[in-house]
């Protein structure tokens, strides 16, 4: 097969046959490899969570706790809950390699994969956002917490969704 001459066309053949051609890499190499960079990928985003979610684990015994209103006891729960669920989200592709390890399923392993990754770190931008408005608005107050969180959350879907689109589409 000819290597296509322009990014179009090659937008044009599928995946398989674009990696084929390119990188002399046969479906299975490809699906190995995609595997170790998701796992890569992973690790980095797993380690910062789990250490914010033992973080908020400790932060209900502390004494300044009770002085907290509502406000922010519903923010706390919100960010100790995503940062739970974040920590779920990037932990289970390991827990779905664990359940198809050696049935020749690797493909599946990383789609899946791949889908929690991009869950995962939806809701790892809410627990950042939701983190810095607990925070700020126990320090500074509400007028500025809320702005900051939500120019966070615009940060991180500018960084994590719409720089990858731009390149996406070359």
């Amino acid at each position: 097969m000819a290597v296509p001459a322009s990014a179009a066309e090659r937008r044009l053949i599928c995946d398989d046959e674009w990696n084929a051609a390119e990188r002399a890499e046969a479906p299975l190499q490809r699906a190995d490899r995609n595997f170790v960079e998701l796992l890569q990928e992973l690790r980095v985003a797993q380690t910062g969570v789990q250490i914010l979610f033992a973080f908020l684990l400790t932060l209900s015994f502390t004494e300044r706790f009770a002085e907290i209103d509502e406000f922010q006891r519903a923010v706390y729960m919100v960010t100790l809950m995503t940062s739970a669920l974040t920590t779920a989200l990037l932990v289970a592709p390991v827990a779905v390699h664990r359940f198809v390890f050696q049935r020749g399923r690797k493909r599946e392993l990383v789609h899946i994969g791949h889908r929690l990754a991009v869950l995962g770190l939806a809701f790892l931008a809410v627990t950042m956002a939701s983190g810095l408005l607990l925070v700020l608005d126990v320090t500074v107050g509400r007028v500025v917490a809320v702005p900051m969180a939500t120019g966070l959350l615009l940060v991180f879907a500018v960084l994590w969704v719409g720089v990858p689109l731009f390149v996406r589409r070359g």
